[in-house]
């Protein structure tokens, strides 16, 4: 079964493809054969800055999660040998103060169903069964429905091409990179209770300890290496999905610094 030949995702499709290509018109006059990419550029830009509320959400939880690591830590320690009853301490105190673990995952899960739109614009050739004239367009000379993996692969990879898909995939690794560094350095450190070396918890207590919210380490480790992932996926899916990304991973870098000065993290005690 062809899953775009469903009526509503076919339906879904062709407004999009009409989207893409009434704004590719209208920009034309600007940016001339690069009207296709500008418009995804665009509606990246707009779909960004409809996801700003989500955002603003993001760094207040971001700052709520900070402000009660040290006594998430201390839970930690007081039910260390009690995973049951560590897992409902700290999803009652998340509760109490009116937050989440899980809070700003929203921006990522809202992105998706763009990104899947983009993709698919940008690999069918024919959308609810009109010839897609997205496919025509292209940027710099390199088609916005190629992809660097699938050039190289069926051997049309040309210099020029090869340079254009490297700028994007390289621009968006940097991007992964910065984050990386601005976002480690800025993470605040959760003080210690005492000097004493702390007992290591057996069993399921250890195995608690590793999948909590407490793993701050872990955590940012697991988030450096998420930067990444976005340039890796630029590799394999179409340019006009890469362009999106691209724009994508440089709005969210800025608009989380930007919150951080708004919303800051609290400062670990020195004593």
């Amino acid at each position: 079964m062809d899953l775009y030949a469903f009526p509503p995702i076919a339906a879904l499709l062709d407004g999009a493809h009409a989207l893409l290509m009434g704004l590719a018109d209208l920009l034309a006059p600007f940016t001339g054969a690069a009207s296709a990419a500008a418009a995804i550029v665009l509606v990246t830009l707009l779909v960004r800055t409809a996801l700003i509320p989500v955002g603003v959400s993001q760094a207040k939880a971001e700052q709520g999660r900070a402000r009660l690591a040290p006594r998430l830590a201390e839970l930690q320690r007081k039910h260390a040998k009690h995973p049951e009853r560590l897992q409902r301490e700290m999803m009652a105190l998340y509760r109490d103060e009116g937050t989440s673990p899980f809070a700003g995952c929203l921006p990522m899960l809202a992105q998706a169903p763009v990104v899947g739109v983009i993709y698919a614009l940008f690999i069918l050739p024919t959308i609810a069964g009109h010839e897609n004239a997205l496919l025509q367009e292209t940027l710099a000379g390199v088609p916005l429905g190629s992809s660097l993996a699938g050039s190289v692969f069926d051997g049309t990879l040309t210099a020029g091409g090869f340079a254009e898909f490297a700028t994007i995939i390289l621009s968006i690794a940097l991007v992964g990179e910065v984050t990386r560094r601005v976002f480690r350095a800025q993470a605040p450190a959760v003080p210690a209770a005492s000097s004493a070396p702390a007992r290591r918890p057996a069993g399921g207590a250890r195995d608690a300890a590793s999948l909590s919210p407490l793993s701050t380490a872990g955590a940012q480790r697991m988030l450096g290496l998420l930067q990444f992932v976005t340039a890796v996926i630029a590799v394999f899916v179409p340019l006009a999905a890469g362009l999106y990304l691209l724009v994508t991973v440089a709005w969210t870098l800025a608009q989380r610094m930007l919150l951080r000065r708004v919303y800051p993290l609290p400062q670990p005690n020195p004593a």
